[in-house]
């Protein structure tokens, strides 16, 4: 197929393009920096300039490109560092999750592909009450905590406007908390948090995450373009979600930090805020069965021990790179 990968450089693009290329795949991939266009083609995909949020000039690439799939990657999560003010932080991804899908479906549709997948997120999202471990049918949270409620409505229009197309077929993958080379949880910035102590477990840390390595989370992209079913919601993360207190010391340890500290939840609440305590002791994990039994797709990374260990161990140099 002909795939048009909107966001080819970012975390997931970076392993997504060279994947599609090798299942032989011809890819044409968009950044927004022009000094990007030779990282693009060294990836595999054809380069092109575009802004999502620049209707004119994503409607041109799109177009030109006369893509059977269309995959939608466009983030802007290494702006978001402060997360004590969480909205503000992500307000750009926000609006690419909005106004960017509008514009990148409806371009989809005008060029006449046949497949849309888009990126979505779990983690957080889901209901704080019931069970520690959901599926894609259960409700997201109706009553998140304030800070949050902006990002997790820009989550829910876009999982409702590609589920809801048919002309391209909309598909939706829920990725996990990201991890790999120098990124996400492995972050330059994470990593010196922890060794410095600033990140503690708040209250009894029993809030569960789940994770994913973003090379685990291209190859479930691909499995989605070639296998995925109209409409449908695929949970992307690992096998084993784990709590706060478990993983996050564990990930000290394996950096050679001291342990985290630990403080008490309304300390927490005046330090970093009510959406940061319900992170660390309310949210739940999510299951990844739907996606192992509808996409055929297995993590290569099944745990983040062992995918947090594999990460740590590459040359500084290449984590820089990533």
């Amino acid at each position: 197929m002909r795939i048009f990968v909107a966001g080819a450089t970012g975390a997931v693009g970076r392993y997504l393009v060279p994947a599609l290329v090798a299942a032989g795949h011809s890819v044409i991939g968009t950044t927004r920096n022009a000094a990007k266009t030779d990282l693009v083609r060294r990836l595999g995909a054809e380069p092109v300039v575009a802004d999502g949020l620049d209707a004119g000039s994503m409607h041109a690439a799109v177009i030109a490109a006369k893509p059977d799939a269309v995959i939608h990657q466009m983030t802007d999560l290494a702006a978001a560092t402060d997360l004590r003010h969480f909205d503000r932080a992500f307000a750009r991804t926000n609006e690419l999750r909005t106004r960017g899908t509008d514009i990148l479906l409806n371009a989809a549709r005008e060029a006449g592909a046949r497949r849309f997948i888009a990126q979505s997120f779990c983690g957080w999202t889901f209901s704080r009450a019931g069970g520690t471990v959901k599926t894609e049918t259960d409700e997201l949270d109706p009553h998140p905590p304030r800070e949050l409620r902006r990002t997790l409505e820009a989550i829910r229009y876009l999982e409702r406007s590609v589920t809801a197309s048919t002309k391209p077929e909309g598909i939706v993958l829920r990725y996990g908390f990201f991890y790999g080379p120098g990124t996400g949880t492995l972050s330059p910035a994470m990593i010196d948090q922890l060794r410095h102590r600033r990140v503690p477990v708040i209250g009894d840390g029993g809030g569960t995450w789940s994770f994913i390595h973003t090379e685990d989370a291209a190859s479930a992209t691909l499995a989605a373009v070639e296998r995925g079913r109209a409409g449908s919601i695929y949970n992307i993360v690992d096998d084993h979600p784990a709590q706060v207190k478990d993983w996050l010391p564990a990930l000290a340890e394996l950096l050679g930090a001291k342990p985290p500290r630990h403080i008490p939840a309304w300390l927490g609440r005046l330090l970093a805020g009510e959406h940061m305590v319900a992170m660390m002791t309310e949210v739940r994990g999510a299951s990844n069965s739907k996606a192992k039994r509808e996409l055929g797709w297995l993590p290569a990374h099944a745990s983040w021990r062992d995918g947090f260990a594999d990460a740590a161990r590459q040359p500084t140099s290449q984590r820089s790179a990533a």
